[in-house]
């Protein structure tokens, strides 16, 4: 029997992710779940957000499930870091960064894809009236390089300051003390570009999308985006049934809102993945129905794109959309080879919001509140029950 390693993290993750186990478990999916400490509250009383006990689990169990977490700025972090192990030399740091660069789980896959009946569809209007276009974009974004590297500076070493001098464009800041100066850098490798563009390729073939859309900036950034875009272009040979375009982030960001059922497979760098999988994802009734997958070589973790929202974990009962969760059970299935478990919860979430019987506070367009009740919004129960239900 597998074993998957559970990590709610903070907020509304604790919510969610114990949803999504139920449907696994509804679906007939068996499976051992171990649970592994993650996120804001081991920051503040131990000083790590990802301790070395949840990296010795996953690296043992390779699969993991991870609920979502709140992460803070430099200032915030320090004061809410225990009063012993302040001054420590603890340095915050976002434990599932972390664990994309320590597991090197280089590939994110982040689905937006529209289901029939929602009323937070994209609408677009035409001349007699109004037209819902079928959005089904599927965003491979690189997971552990670019801006996300992690190497960046404020008062960069004097060495540092020397070696960019010799770059001509860093007379525009010759003057500027180096307390003022900040500096990150955006490091992208071959290998990196290749490999997730051989995912989306693959995923493209293997799934029956025409196209894959490389969404960078290479104009403007040329040698970063433009190692992107040579790699897209080089494995795109292997793919001759395959079209390939080019889109720059910026240009993508209108399009989108244009004529989104356009666009099927989306690579991108790390920050353009991020930027561009947030905006599809608010065209398919926003981040309560994003799922992803940060898959590598040996361990991959399925995670909802949304964040923590202290604000709602206290609520009861509770309000979120579990959706996102539970799609991401899906990716989380289709990986092992369970396709057809997988198939069936996503039809049952299909059929629950075409039914619209049962809608989270979010599907209403209600602001988040223990009111939502009230204008008829379901908890969070009450939407894993008709999912369920549905199976």
């Amino acid at each position: 029997m597998r074993t998957i390693v559970t990590m709610p993290g903070d907020g509304i993750g604790k919510i969610v992710l114990p949803e999504g186990l139920r449907v696994l478990r509804a679906a007939g999916f068996e499976a051992d779940y171990v649970h592994a400490d993650i996120g804001w509250e081991f920051w503040c009383k131990e000083g790590n957000p990802f301790p070395q006990r949840t990296i010795d689990l996953l690296a043992e169990h390779k699969i993991g499930l991870f609920g979502a977490i709140t992460s803070k700025p430099k200032d915030k972090a320090e004061t809410e870091l225990a009063p012993e192990l302040r001054g420590k030399g603890h340095v915050y740091a976002s434990p599932i960064v972390g664990m994309r660069q320590k597991f090197d789980l280089d590939i994110s896959i982040r689905p937006c894809q529209s289901f029939e009946g929602n009323p937070l569809n994209f609408i677009r209007r035409r001349g007699d009236g109004f037209m819902e276009p079928k959005v089904d974009a599927v965003i491979f974004r690189q997971n552990t390089e670019c801006l996300y590297c992690g190497v960046e500076w404020t008062n960069p070493p004097a060495e540092v300051r020397r070696a960019l001098e010799t770059h001509k464009k860093m007379k525009a800041f010759a003057h500027v003390p180096g307390e003022d100066l900040a500096i990150s850098c955006r490091i992208m490798t071959r290998g990196a570009c290749r490999r997730i563009c051989e995912a989306a390729f693959a995923y493209a073939a293997r799934h029956g999308y025409k196209s894959v859309t490389v969404c960078e900036k290479a104009n403007v950034i040329r040698e970063t985006s433009g190692l992107m875009r040579a790699e897209a272009r080089a494995v795109a040979k292997n793919y001759p049934d395959i079209a390939v375009w080019d889109t720059n982030i910026d240009a993508q960001m209108m399009w989108l809102t244009k004529n989104p059922e356009d666009y099927g497979v989306i690579v991108s760098s790390n920050m353009f993945g991020d930027i561009v999988s947030d905006g599809f994802a608010g065209l398919v009734g926003g981040l309560g129905f994003a799922a992803s997958a940060n898959i590598g070589r040996d361990v991959a973790v399925f995670e909802p794109t949304h964040g923590s929202a202290p604000k709602y974990e206290k609520l009861q009962p509770a309000i979120v959309n579990p959706i996102a969760m539970i799609l991401t059970t899906c990716m989380l299935l289709d990986y092992l080879g369970e396709t057809d478990k997988a198939a069936r919860i996503k039809n049952a979430v299909a059929a629950v919001v075409k039914e619209g019987t049962v809608r989270t506070y979010d599907m209403l367009r209600l602001t988040g509140g223990p009111d939502v009740f009230s204008h008829g919004a379901a908890t969070t129960t009450q939407m894993t029950d008709a999912v369920i239900a549905r199976l």
